[in-house]
Formats: structure tokens, sequence, C-alpha cells
């Protein structure tokens, strides 16, 4: 009976100690994520808010602030959508590799898809801007799906799931 104890006890203490280091993992990428994007998004990431809303078709990527009246932050967001939309109808997704890095799921299939095959388009909503990613191939969709999810990941407090 005591071995059984001192067992539940130490296999206790192993699992708090691997989930104490995976938060800590966690948050040192969080860091590092929110540090590179100081570099390539031009809006403050506390003023603001990433929402990435899946859809059947693909998904829509939304930026606004968290105060309406905040228009220099509303006018950061939209200049920076509206490269970034430039920048991937062309097949270029420098920026987000900057930020999230090479190996982000769904970067690769986003970057090799033909224009055919994947409609990105950019538009204002209110308090900042949107970018909705369109495509009939599945293989794309679920693609999306992965680069948002990874999206939500790496961006933390500032960004989420919109269902």
């Amino acid at each position: 009976m005591m071995q059984k104890l001192w067992m539940v006890l130490i296999c206790g203490y192993l699992a708090s100690v691997h989930l104490v280091e995976a938060q800590q993992a966690n948050q040192t990428r969080l860091a590092e994520v929110a540090k590179r994007g100081q570099k390539v998004m031009p809006f403050d990431l506390d003023k603001t808010r990433h929402r990435f809303s899946k859809n059947n078709r693909g998904g829509i990527q939304q930026v606004f602030v968290l105060r309406n009246d905040d228009y220099e932050q509303i006018g950061l967001i939209r200049r920076h959508l509206k490269k970034i939309t430039d920048d991937f109808q062309q097949g270029r997704f420098a920026d987000p590799i900057k930020i999230h890095g090479h190996s982000m799921p769904g970067i690769k299939e986003l970057q090799q898809a033909k224009p055919a095959d994947l409609a990105i388009k950019y538009q204002y909503i209110k308090g900042g801007g949107q970018i909705s990613y369109v495509s009939s191939h599945p293989p794309l969709i679920k693609a999306i799906h992965r680069w948002f999810d990874a999206q939500v990941s790496d961006h933390g407090r500032h960004a989420g799931h919109h269902q």
C-alpha cells in the first residue's frame, strides 16, 4: 500500500513539473512572437485584437481596435492589412514568416497556391480591416484552418477564434 502511495506521489510530481515546463515554453513562444510582431505589424497589439473565423470555404482574418475612437490604430491596421493582402495575392508571405517562422502550419500550402485556387480579398470593417481567404480546394481550406489555429495559438491573448 505504501509503495503505491509513493508511486502516485512521484507520478503526480512529475506531471506537475511537465505542466510547468510546458507553460513556461508557451509563455516564451508568446513573448518571442509578440516581439517579432512589433517589427512587422505597425499597430499596437495591446490596443487591438486579431479574430480568425473559419468557414467551409476558408476563413476571415480580422484586426480591429479595442476603442472605436482610436483612429491612429485603425489607420495602421488598415494600411498593414492592405499591404499584406497585396503581398499574399502575389504569393509572398514574408511578414507572417518573420513573425511565426517557416514551419508555421499551413503557410507552405498558402505560398504555393495558384491565384485561381485561392482568392484573397481585403475589406474595411468598423474599427479596422479584414482579409478573406476563399478556396474550393479542400486541402487548401484545411491549410487555411491550420494557419488560423497557429495564429491564434501564437498571438495568445491578442487573438481568438470567432464561430
